[in-house]
């Protein structure tokens, strides 16, 4: 399963089709993949576990998202003001 995980990531190009964002608006997809990356490389930083799959939501919400959107979260989240529970 970890070299097809792999395999995945090396062939990505954009955001694949998510069903439970459908529509035309990807703010909130952008913003759960966000949340999603942080919240599994903190708990696998935690547990000590394998972090190859946290590129996949990393290049995920980095192909969604606004380049100004990821810096300021950046940003809030070193300051411990961001909004989002991780």
């Amino acid at each position: 399963m970890a070299e097809d995980i792999k395999t995945k990531i090396k062939n990505y190009r954009t955001a694949p089709f998510d069903s439970g964002f459908p529509n035309q608006n990807q703010t909130r997809n952008c913003w759960q993949n966000n949340l999603d990356f942080h919240r599994w490389e903190k708990a696998m930083d935690a547990n000590g576990g394998d972090v190859s799959v946290c590129p996949w939501y990393q290049r995920v919400y980095k192909s969604l998202c606004p380049v100004s959107w990821v810096s300021a979260w950046d940003d809030r989240r070193a300051e411990g003001t961001f909004p989002g529970k991780i």
